[in-house]
């Protein structure tokens, strides 16, 4: 599956509507940015059953705001509507797909016992 563009007209549905979404920030003018691209796009391809979302921060500088991206490329990481991940800095692509396996590995009701007795969620 293709990359998807993500506004602040499309986010929310988006991450409600889909399993697991991996959020790419990033900018034009980025050379880490532009080097990630590729290895993003070739892991698009290989897990079709995942959206791969692109926020371009210049753009859409209001969702960039909202989760306080101060870095990029910064790539998010929601499964089930939880944040799992969130790290700026281009990743390799074996790096990428450990972060993929290790995303699918979660174990969500634990994440939700965690979070409704309130010591926090997986980082």
């Amino acid at each position: 599956m293709p990359t998807v563009e993500l506004t602040k007209d499309n986010f929310e549905e988006t991450v409600i509507g889909s399993d697991i979404v991996l959020i790419d920030f990033w900018a034009a003018w980025c050379g880490p940015c532009r080097m990630f691209g590729p290895v993003y796009e070739k892991a698009s391809a290989r897990h079709p059953d995942i959206v791969f979302g692109k926020v371009d921060t210049e753009a859409q500088p209001e969702l960039a705001g909202a989760f306080r991206i101060s870095s990029i490329p910064t790539l998010m990481a929601v499964r089930d509507r939880t944040v799992l991940y969130s790290q700026p800095g281009a990743l390799p692509p074996q790096a990428l797909e450990e972060l993929i396996t290790n995303i699918r590995a979660v174990d969500m009701e634990d994440v939700r016992r965690k979070a409704a007795a309130g010591s926090g969620g997986a980082d």
